[in-house]
């Protein structure tokens, strides 16, 4: 309502009111004008998405995927005797249903080599698509006329390769952590996923690119890895470098907990409430009688941020009011 009109309504329905009495009953009921809020940005927020991580452990990620890089990059130089670049292009978390709904499709005989602290326990898997595989497999063989052939199987041999190359890259995501010794699978699938998984657990993937230095052609690979296993070896890297003073993610929440319960809150007793028309408000005088919308056997209600979290009953200690609690929500 603008000021303009409230003002109206108020002569309208009550003459011989002073201005100074018009004006304390209209800014009682918010008569200014609200702040426009319709330029605020808000940050965009992808409820299909995990957000298994916080904004500390993201630039942690960041600082241990650039490391993952180097070390790959050094795997492939070693293996092909050529100078290559690694880079990691994105750094995702998604849930496991995407992957299996992408791996029932069976569309290309992707590869897969699962990884994990030991045969049992597998935690992840290197991805490498099938373009992707090929491109590897006449680097490792140094068979350049080999390219134009890249819609066929890949032999034998070449899958050997393939799964070597794929197991120093596991060796290589392992590296920059000191406490993670990531083991890859015995050998590398085609289609079907080596990693049993449920649809509901959290990934993270990590999807970087290969090139030779001198040439222009870029190849594509992913990890994923479970997100609780990410975050323990992240956790563990960091604190072998004393990044958090070689605290324990338990120790922080520990400290967490007992900041919070330290912080005050505001609880307000509310006794019942009314509704009224503005001519009823304008109209109130001393010794009136208000009629509430409780019966006085019902409780009063404790609210914390206008949420009922106790009930009780009138009392009065020290010469103050009170309340006695009768209930807890």
């Amino acid at each position: 309502m603008s000021t303009a009109a409230a003002d109206n309504l108020a002569l309208e329905r009550s003459e011989g009111l002073s201005r100074e009495k018009i004006q304390q009953l209209l800014a009682a009921v918010g008569s200014e004008p609200t702040e426009d809020t319709t330029q605020i940005e808000a940050a965009e927020y992808d409820w299909q998405r995990p957000h298994y991580f916080s904004s500390e452990q993201l630039k942690r990620l960041e600082d241990f995927t650039k490391e993952v890089a180097r070390e790959m990059a050094e795997k492939f130089a070693k293996f092909c005797n050529n100078e290559f670049e690694v880079t990691v292009v994105s750094t995702t978390q998604h849930f496991a249903a995407e992957l299996l709904n992408e791996a029932s499709e069976g569309k290309q005989d992707n590869y897969y080599l699962a990884f994990g602290s030991d045969q049992e326990h597998l935690c992840g898997l290197i991805y490498i698509p099938t373009q992707t595989a090929f491109i590897w497999a006449i680097q490792l063989l140094g068979d350049s006329e080999s390219e134009e052939d890249a819609g066929r199987d890949l032999s034998q041999l070449e899958e050997s390769l393939l799964l070597d190359i794929a197991s120093a890259l596991v060796e290589a995501f392992s590296s920059p952590c000191e406490n993670c010794n990531f083991q890859p699978d015995k050998s590398i699938v085609k289609k079907r996923l080596p990693l049993e998984l449920k649809g509901t657990e959290e990934l993270c993937k990590i999807t970087f690119q290969v090139k030779k230095t001198d040439a222009e052609r870029r190849s594509e690979a992913y990890i994923f890895i479970l997100c609780n296993k990410l975050e323990s070896g992240l956790d563990k890297t960091v604190s072998a470098q004393g990044g958090l003073g070689g605290f324990s993610a338990e120790d922080i929440s520990k400290a967490i907990l007992d900041r919070m319960q330290q912080m005050p809150v505001s609880v307000t007793a509310q006794l019942a409430s009314a509704v009224l028309t503005f001519e009823e408000i304008v109209n109130l005088r001393p010794d009136d009688i208000l009629l509430l919308n409780k019966s006085i056997d019902e409780p009063i209600e404790l609210l914390v941020d206008g949420r009922a979290v106790c009930h009780g009953w009138p009392a009065k200690s020290a010469g103050h009011y009170a309340v006695v609690i009768t209930e807890v929500n």
